[in-house]
């Protein structure tokens, strides 16, 4: 397992270093909304929220990102509407919204939603992904939540077996063929960990 830095957050000069990589790893899931890559990494630059999440780092280089939501907030909690019109103006940040609304999730109350766990490329397959993981349910513990939750979408079955893992399970999938060629998949599936009481 690589020795990373585990931190809540990052520091402002990491913020495009975060923006491209979770570009890389989601890019395709927001490219229908923003078409251009270069757009999408300046709008995630702005519109991240650091608080909502944790960032492991090498050497002082973050290669990791997990971003979160709870009803205070969220990691992507700028990309509402009328962050995505001063980002892209009237147009096309109104057609981006209308299209991140088709798979926007909101948190219960005593419920901590997962919002992503993006790592660099040069360094998946050496448990920065789990700790990242561990890193958000130990988040969710010590602030009193009774559960976190993800999506895990179909095709990604490596994540799949990292959160059943750690101890997620599976409650819902949903199938929407017809949306594959806006959002890039056609189904996903609802996995929580429960937080046992202490």
């Amino acid at each position: 397992m690589t020795i990373c830095t585990l931190k809540q957050g990052w520091d402002a000069y990491h913020s495009k270093t975060v923006a491209a990589l979770y570009e890389t790893a989601f890019g395709t899931k927001f490219s229908a909304a923003i078409r251009d890559r270069r757009e999408r990494i300046a709008v995630f630059d702005k519109c991240f929220l650091p608080e909502y999440s944790y960032a492991a780092s090498v050497d002082d280089v973050i290669v990791g990102i997990a971003g979160f939501q709870t009803q205070d907030g969220a990691l992507t909690g700028g990309l509402g509407f009328y962050g995505l019109i001063e980002c892209l103006g009237l147009f096309n940040g109104l057609k981006a919204a209308l299209i991140f609304s088709l798979f926007e999730r909101k948190a219960s109350r005593k419920e901590l939603l997962l919002d992503g766990i993006a790592v660099n490329e040069k360094f998946r397959g050496l448990g920065i992904g789990s700790q990242l993981l561990d890193a958000v349910i130990a988040h969710a513990i010590k602030h009193n939540y009774q559960s976190v939750r993800l999506d895990v979408i179909n095709s990604n079955l490596k994540a799949r077996k990292l959160y059943e893992a750690k101890g997620f399970v599976a409650t819902k999938s949903e199938y929407y063929p017809y949306l594959k060629w806006l959002v890039g998949f056609s189904g996903s599936t609802t996995m929580i960990y429960q937080i046992k009481e202490t």
